[in-house]
């Protein structure tokens, strides 16, 4: 790009940075010195390439979605919280909010995640301890008692059973008296990363997208702020997958969904938007912020160029970020707070939008109060001290993180180029589909992660506490641990709610849902309307398996 381009794109900036909200904060470094809103190529340069590069909040957004980076606004602090029953989770929630958390992130139990009451054979012992208990749509009321859902960003770690649980979510929120069209948040809802890395699905494939076709839909028409799926990288990175990997699997899941928008004959420019990521950042610094800047670029152009997306924020990728849970370590637990660090630290000059920080005692269990304080205040420190909301895209330029930008996209692509060619029809979909059933993903995934094994047991690749520097005076860690009574408690009360519910108005809610289900007609409606009754999420989602079936994976060795 000659100079005459630079300068002409440097003023378009320039007007967008003027024109645009700024936060009333101080914008000077440490010793007082004023620091310009972005940098760029000095006047009259001419840099190869540039237009890959440009400016914030301008095509192809390598640079970031905004042009005042987080002089406008900062990342929304969002700690992933979820533990036991309702109450104890809703204490944690009241926590967080007060001591600064700008939004909420929902940890369910693996029950939940699987679409199982609590009071089921299969969820013994499981009860309360990954995350919280949630059966029926009074758990919820009890999960956000004073907390104004309307008031709050809410996102929802969830994905096989997402969609009765969000269910349960706006109930809960119409029984505060809430304006729904006016909620906002986050559903993961991500099937396709289930199939790939995490294994917790319900159906086979095409059921779920189903579910989540309807969801787009319904969010599309009802409740336009909330994003019904958030595409998780997360996952898949924490399975072993190489950050290349994480990248285009993720990416390419995501351009399914868009695929899917569009077979339900949605408009992209309206949909789109509603669509999230979700990524890992791992302990690699400069490949992480070299992700998520290449992320953001391949996401706009595939919008823009195949799939016709025409307005600006149709071809945003906005992404949460989650530190490296698979790089924390039992041995030295204490050295995870700095990795945390570090990891926060790529995500937010990577330009997330918003971020959770890892307790440096969840490799043990889940987070007392104490250390879920200190993962907060990770992410407050870094906000509020180290002058890293000054400018934005402080790395754009840099040789070494372009390269790196410039590699991991490369490698991006020819991902993508073979998930196409796995499908008979070209389309991202049928390639996904038929590389799940085919086990190539996992295969692909497990290969990566025995290199990084036998790296770390060669001794190239060091992890301090594990194979460098293991001599230690640390002593163990008090851990926080969840009681047998909370299962107890849990379902005493399912019990005690199925006992004085309508039993008759349950049981034509659930047979209306399995009727919607044999039509073309949106089931959302009808899942509400069971919600409502108090139907439980094993109760919706076993009428759901006994029309569907369940889905197995196929062996493989």
């Amino acid at each position: 790009m000659d100079a005459a381009d630079i300068a002409a794109g440097r003023e378009r900036w320039q007007k967008r940075y003027d024109d645009s909200r700024k936060r009333d904060a101080d914008f000077t470094t440490l010793s007082g010195v004023s620091v310009d809103p972005v940098y760029g190529p000095a006047p009259g340069d001419t840099v190869t390439d540039f237009e890959r590069i440009g400016w914030p909040g301008e095509f192809p957004y390598t640079r970031g979605l905004y042009p005042t980076g987080y002089r406008g606004r900062t990342w929304t602090i969002r700690q992933f919280a979820g533990f036991g029953n309702a109450q104890q989770t809703n204490e944690r929630y009241k926590m967080i909010l007060a001591a600064g958390g700008g939004g909420l992130s929902v940890a369910f139990d693996m029950p939940t995640l699987m679409g199982r009451d609590s009071d089921e054979p299969e969820s013994l012992g499981e009860v309360g301890h990954c995350g919280v208990a949630i059966d029926s749509a009074a758990d919820m009321d009890v999960l956000f008692d004073g907390i104004t859902l309307q008031d709050v960003t809410t996102s929802m770690t969830i994905s096989g059973p997402a969609v009765p649980v969000f269910c349960m979510y706006l109930v809960a929120a119409e029984r505060q008296g809430a304006d729904l069209s006016k909620l906002d948040g986050t559903l993961q809802t991500d099937i396709f990363k289930e199939y790939i890395a995490q294994k917790e699905w319900l159906f086979a494939p095409e059921p779920h997208l189903r579910l989540i076709g309807d969801l787009m839909e319904y969010c599309a028409r009802e409740i336009p702020k909330y994003k019904p799926l958030s595409v998780s990288g997360y996952h898949i990175r924490e399975a072993g997958a190489t950050a290349a990997q994480e990248l285009a699997y993720t990416l390419a899941d995501g351009l399914g969904y868009v695929e899917l928008g569009l077979s339900r004959g949605l408009d992209v420019n309206q949909f789109a938007p509603g669509l999230s990521f979700f990524f890992d950042a791992h302990v690699d610094f400069f490949e992480e912020i070299a992700k998520f800047r290449a992320a953001r670029r391949i996401w706009a152009r595939h919008l823009r160029d195949e799939y016709g997306a025409t307005s600006e924020k149709a071809l945003w990728l906005k992404f949460h970020t989650q530190t490296a849970g698979v790089s924390l370590t039992a041995q030295q637990p204490v050295n995870n707070v700095v990795r945390t660090a570090v990891e926060a630290l790529s995500a937010i000059l990577g330009g997330t939008n918003s971020l959770h920080t890892n307790a440096l005692d969840e490799t043990l269990a889940l987070p007392t109060d104490e250390s879920a304080e200190i993962a907060l205040r990770t992410q407050q420190v870094l906000m509020e001290e180290t002058g890293v909301t000054n400018v934005a895209d402080p790395l754009g330029g840099s040789w070494y993180v372009e390269a790196l930008t410039d590699r991991i996209e490369a490698e991006a692509e020819e991902i993508f180029a073979r998930i196409r060619d796995l499908g008979e029809d070209g389309s991202m979909t049928q390639g996904i589909l038929r590389g799940i059933e085919d086990g190539w993903f996992t295969a692909n995934i497990a290969e990566a992660a025995f290199a990084h094994q036998q790296s770390l047991e060669k001794n190239e690749k060091r992890i301090v506490g594990v194979n460098a520097h293991t001599t230690t005076i640390a002593k163990d860690l008090e851990i926080m641990r969840v009681s047998h009574e909370v299962e107890v408690e849990q379902k005493r009360q399912l019990g005690a709610r199925k006992t004085d519910r309508d039993s008759v108005r349950v049981q034509q809610a659930l047979t209306h849902l399995v009727d919607v289900a044999r039509t073309g007609e949106n089931m959302i409606p009808a899942m509400l309307d069971a919600a409502r009754a108090e139907a439980t999420l094993g109760e919706i989602c076993g009428v759901l398996k006994q029309e569907w079936g369940i889905y197995r994976e196929p062996a493989r060795f």
